[in-house]
């Protein structure tokens, strides 16, 4: 029996509510079999705060115009966790599987996606980790991956951001998922240098390791092939 396929659509740059537009449109013509197999969106935002449904009052020291006057757009969505920032320089995945073809447990999911993106980073020789009580990637202390999901119909929505070359100050306004005293950290920072390919060789490894982790095959697909004609 084949090993089903992973669809693998890059967006490039593109804004935030397009794109969860988008996801929404997918997970309907998945959960309706429209679409067969697994998607993984990939993208890289303009700038953006997005509240989740955990968001506390305390992690916005700064009034929302305030935020919107730094450049960036702000956005209360339906995925699980606090508040965190999007925006070039980090690589966004949105996976969007029906968890019914791989197993029915969010925790399962979650610890999947954070599982992927520690292979992934290992690559780079970077000692990920997760931590107890704290859902994302770690290393030495610093948070490199954030993660946030929402699932209906067994059919999953948002993600995980993995901070490759970004420009952490953007993360100063807030108090990132919620968590006082966390220092976030990238790749780039990490390794110590930002080459011209990093993000290209970040992308290629993160959807190789999220493939292996779900028991797919990536394969690149065109998004005009998973809209409906017309």
């Amino acid at each position: 029996m084949s090993t089903p396929p992973l669809e693998v659509v890059d967006l490039g740059r593109r804004p935030y509510l397009d794109t969860l537009e988008l996801q929404r449109a997918l997970r309907l013509r998945r959960v309706d079999g429209s679409l067969p197999h697994d998607i993984l969106l990939l993208v890289e935002h303009d700038p953006v705060y997005t509240l989740g449904r955990g968001t506390e009052a305390t992690s916005l020291p700064l009034p929302l115009s305030a935020l919107e006057a730094r450049g960036a757009t702000v956005v209360e969505v339906e995925r699980g966790g606090d508040v965190t920032w999007h925006g070039p320089g980090q690589l966004v995945g949105y996976p969007i599987l029906h968890l019914s073809a791989h197993r029915e447990d969010l925790h399962w999911y979650l610890r999947t996606l954070e599982g992927a993106l520690i292979e992934a980073l290992a690559q780079f020789e970077i000692p990920a980790e997760r931590v107890a009580g704290k859902t994302g990637v770690w290393t030495h202390g610093r948070k490199i991956a954030s993660l946030g999901i929402h699932v209906k119909q067994w059919v999953t929505l948002h993600g995980f951001a993995l901070n490759v070359d970004p420009e952490l100050a953007w993360f100063d306004a807030i108090v990132p998922c919620g968590l006082p005293g966390v220092t976030m950290t990238s790749v780039a920072k990490e390794i110590g240098t930002a080459s011209p390919t990093l993000a290209a060789e970040v992308r290629a490894v993160v959807v190789a390791s999220m493939a292996t982790a779900f028991g797919l095959r990536a394969r690149p697909r065109p998004l005009a092939d998973l809209l409906p004609p017309g």
